[in-house]
């Protein structure tokens, strides 16, 4: 059971310093959320090539789990599945994407006197953003869109909607709107504690940064993942989902490095609004009193395995920042717990002193942020589709193909990029059943419905040959010029 002591002398102490009368009251939370941001793209001192030094400093005046992942998804979009978990506090299988008549986080602290505001991207249906959030601006309805010409709604005064106008540049109209209800919220002189969610498209593909991010591309000299591949070395679902159709096949370094270019400049924007909001927030007087969270809704591969997506489960898709930091956090530290997303929900109900919802998957990280425990779970169980299952613990990881009866076997501890599948080493046979009989186990406990050893076998081999590029509407024409047109013949 979590002490609650060391949050509430802080808290009172704030309150006996700051003369603003808001900092008596609970703390408020400030949400950021990245879309399709890896783990490691983050500075944070590991990535030489990537600077985000206000994230960084997010991470300076908090605390770092290094192991939060995405449960997965059960359709290619893994967004919209991500956020429902975030959302609700519930696991993929107990779900999926439906919020639809599901108690959300922010619709539950809106019973506790929370002013609730949301702004970004939404990927589960409008009657839900309306049933969670208060108030909303620059709300986008949808998976992806041009960055430079994003379809926004508003909720009007009767709790809708409103009609679509579309505005420009993604990450600036979301930081912009946020940045309008801090102020707004400080200019008002009786106000309650805020939610503000911020969901950044960015630095989800079209990958077109803005200007003056374009200018700072240096394509040549961006490392390759240690883990490049031209092509992936076996199928084991649909290689020509959307997101795998974004270059060409075989994948090359120059196309790679283009792409991670693009990637870590739409990063380093959304970087430098955060840092915006944050300045927001002292200025206006709020910053010592507003729990920060900066996340992402999943990863990404953009050429490690020879992949270009998240439809998959290797550490580079379903592993993503989580970074908190607030009253009653303690500062710079890492912590290496095995974590999800929709941990965050019973975590603020205990950093907030409220009584916990029924029905919550996720495990409070409050204990772990006190320094009462290392961790919450012994291992993580993630799924895509029903085509691929895999289990982790701190040292090992397991990867189950079921319709090609193929498995991988990873020690992370001394490979943490996934290349030496150690399945079929005899020495290691112990290790897979071990892991085998985990993976059954956390199976059944999830209530998942996928056979792990179907009596049916699908080939694994495939002619990427036969693979075609086929673009979506929302790319920009220099986009398609470029990854596109050279290889489809247009």
């Amino acid at each position: 059971m979590w002490k609650f002591g060391s949050l509430l002398v802080i808290l009172l102490l704030a309150a006996c310093q700051t003369p603003k009368k808001a900092a008596a009251q609970k703390p408020n939370i400030l949400f950021l959320f990245a879309d399709d941001q890896r783990a490691d793209a983050l500075g944070l001192g590991k990535n030489p090539y990537l600077q985000t030094p206000h994230i960084d400093a997010l991470a300076a005046e908090g605390v770092h789990f290094e192991n939060c992942y995405v449960m997965g998804g059960h359709h290619g979009a893994i967004c919209a599945p991500s956020r429902a978990m975030l959302m609700s506090g519930k696991s993929l299988f107990q779900v999926y994407d439906r919020l639809d008549g599901v108690l959300t986080l922010p619709q539950y602290l809106s019973q506790f006197g929370y002013r609730t505001f949301g702004t970004g991207k939404w990927h589960n249906g409008a009657a839900s953003f309306e049933a969670t959030f208060q108030e909303g601006e620059n709300v986008f309805l949808g998976g992806m869109s041009n960055h430079f010409k994003v379809p926004c709604q508003s909720l009007g005064s009767d709790g809708k909607l409103g009609a679509i106008t579309y505005k420009s540049f993604s990450t600036d109209l979301f930081a912009d709107a946020a940045e309008r209800f801090l102020e707004a919220q400080a200019a008002q002189s009786d106000t309650p504690p805020f939610f503000c969610y911020v969901a950044f498209t960015a630095p989800h593909d079209p990958r077109s940064p803005a200007p003056p991010y374009q200018i700072q591309l240096d394509t040549q000299n961006v490392p390759l993942p240690g883990n490049f591949l031209p092509l992936h070395p076996f199928r084991f679902d649909d290689f020509n989902v959307r997101d795998e159709t974004l270059a060409p096949w075989p994948r090359t370094p120059e196309i790679i490095q283009s792409s991670l270019s693009e990637y870590y400049a739409l990063i380093r924007h959304i970087d430098d609004r955060v840092g915006q909001l944050i300045a927001t927030l002292k200025k206006t007087g709020a910053y010592d009193n507003t729990i920060i969270i900066y996340a992402a809704d999943n990863g990404l591969a953009l050429g490690s395995h020879g992949l270009l997506g998240k439809q998959n489960l290797y550490e580079h898709s379903t592993n993503v920042p989580l970074l908190i930091s607030g009253p009653g956090i303690p500062k710079n530290q890492v912590k290496d717990a095995l974590v999800y997303l929709y941990d965050l929900f019973p975590t603020l109900t205990d950093l907030l002193v409220l009584p916990r919802p029924e029905g919550l998957n996720g495990m409070s990280l409050a204990g772990i942020l006190e320094g009462s425990s290392t961790d919450v779970r012994e291992n993580l169980y993630t799924a895509y589709r029903n085509t691929v299952r895999a289990l982790r613990d701190k040292d090992w990881k397991l990867i189950r193909y079921p319709q090609i009866d193929h498995t991988q076997l990873f020690n992370l501890k001394e490979d943490p990029e996934e290349i030496n599948n150690l399945a079929d080493v005899p020495e290691q046979q112990t290790r897979l059943q071990i892991m085998l009989d985990l993976m059954q186990q956390a199976h059944d406990q999830a209530q998942d419905t996928m056979n792990l050893w179907p009596k049916k076998i699908s080939d694994k081999n495939y002619d990427y040959r036969t693979l075609k590029q086929t673009p979506d509407p929302w790319q920009p024409d220099y986009i398609l010029e470029k990854y596109f047109y050279p290889y489809t013949g247009k």
